[in-house]
């Protein structure tokens, strides 16, 4: 998975992007569809931009996108489909 809806990368070969790649590993335990997972974290990173506070804590600064995969997976926020 190299991209989707979500505007970002899902994988990296920088540094930074390290981090990330452990947090959409462990995404990927919670949410196993790629197609769900990207849509759940696109919508969540929406939101963040728009001023919604995050569910989760954390002592780094985190991109939006990581802070909804670090949601996704501890369990704050969740999919249903219709």
């Amino acid at each position: 998975m190299t991209g989707g809806a979500a505007g970002f990368a899902l994988t990296g070969s920088q540094p930074a992007d390290t981090m990330r790649d452990d947090y959409l590993r462990e995404a990927k335990a919670k949410i196993s569809d790629p197609n769900i997972l990207i849509n759940v974290i696109s919508r969540r990173v929406k939101q963040l931009k728009r001023g919604s506070r995050p569910l989760v804590e954390s002592l780094e600064k985190l991109s939006p996108e990581d802070i909804a995969l670090r949601e996704v997976i501890e369990g704050k926020i969740t999919y249903e489909l219709a």
